[in-house]
């Protein structure tokens, strides 16, 4: 096949070219050409943003695009009208945070459960309450435009090598330097991640396909918890650690916050019952597999320890932080 990628040079998208060459496809970029831009050097790449530059990719066709950066459905609206005619397929990777917000109480979460929406439709700014409605937006933008020819996959929390979040990669490194850990409420909490690479293998396959519709993409195929992902970080590097769990009222009482402080983690309670239990049965039946999250973990530890030393963590506890909960959590 002969693939479109906006974006395409920076976690998902250097991974989705990654596995499109590995399976014979053609791959073109389509980006600003300001993050990592030499790292396709041998890749066709045609710089410009989307919102003012489309008409740079008129004369010329694909059997898809996917859409790795679309967050605003007005500007994405400019590009899926911009590729009518030039793509078979519209790709758009959105994310389990389009379904509503009163939805995950559900355990279950499938395809068809109802997303967020927008008092006003108009508003652009991205927040952390904007956020999902906006990709269900830009996901109905795609459906609407592209009906059979139109593909939505909604990813769960991307982890794995080149993820500049954090927010898995926290974890791997802690608890290889070793020593008392502290992790959040208790081991038995369900998370559910998906390695990046495992995400774009799917991708590539539902093209090749010629999937359509939605398709829910997190794993992995049984329910994982905090306390086997950090085990597993322990027996991948050799670590020491050992983990001091603190319950959801001292972190409160403490103002560490989940998901940004403990990075993975939300409080397993009523509110959040579906929050890590989301079903994936339609994408496993679609070909979604999982690697063994030791070769994630493993990966992803050798990638990091190779960032410079003064690298500026985006997620997770400072050691000074940790340490002071730590004392206080002992007491």
């Amino acid at each position: 096949m002969n693939l479109l990628i906006i974006g395409g040079t920076r976690f998902l998208g250097r991974h989705l070219v990654d596995s499109a060459i590995a399976r014979g496809n053609t791959v073109t970029l389509f980006n600003r050409g300001k993050s990592n831009p030499d790292l396709f050097p041998h890749l066709e790449t045609i710089h410009g943003d989307r919102e003012h530059d489309i008409a740079k990719l008129s004369g010329c066709t694909w059997d898809a695009v996917i859409d790795t950066c679309g967050y605003v459905p007005r500007i994405v609206r400019v590009s899926a009208v911009g590729l009518e005619r030039s793509v078979g397929r519209y790709v758009f990777i959105s994310s389990i945070s389009a379904y509503d917000d009163a939805i995950f109480r559900k355990t279950g979460i499938n395809e068809s459960d109802p997303v967020g929406k927008l008092k006003d439709e108009s508003v652009e700014e991205i927040t952390g309450e904007t956020y999902g409605p906006l990709k269900a937006l830009c996901e109905k933008t795609i459906l609407d435009l592209y009906g059979e020819r139109g593909l939505v996959v909604r990813p769960g929390l991307i982890v794995g090598p080149d993820d500049p979040t954090d927010r898995f990669t926290y974890w791997p490194v802690r608890i290889a330097r070793g020593g008392k850990v502290l992790a959040p409420e208790k081991p038995e909490v369900p998370i559910q991640i998906i390695d990046v690479r495992d995400l774009s293998e799917f991708i590539i396959k539902l093209i090749e396909t010629d999937a359509s519709g939605i398709y829910n993409a997190t794993g992995p195929d049984h329910e994982l918890t905090l306390g086997t992902m950090l085990e597993t970080c322990k027996q991948v590097s050799g670590s020491d650690a050992s983990i001091h769990w603190a319950s959801v009222e001292f972190l409160k009482q403490h103002n560490v916050q989940e998901w940004s402080d403990m990075p993975v983690w939300v409080p397993d309670n009523e509110e959040n019952a579906g929050f890590s239990r989301v079903d994936v049965s339609k994408g496993v039946r679609a070909g979604l597999m999982f690697r063994p999250l030791e070769d994630t973990v493993r990966d992803t530890l050798t990638w990091a320890n190779a960032r410079p030393a003064d690298h500026e963590w985006r997620a997770g506890l400072r050691s000074d932080r940790e340490q002071e909960l730590l004392r206080l959590l002992n007491q």
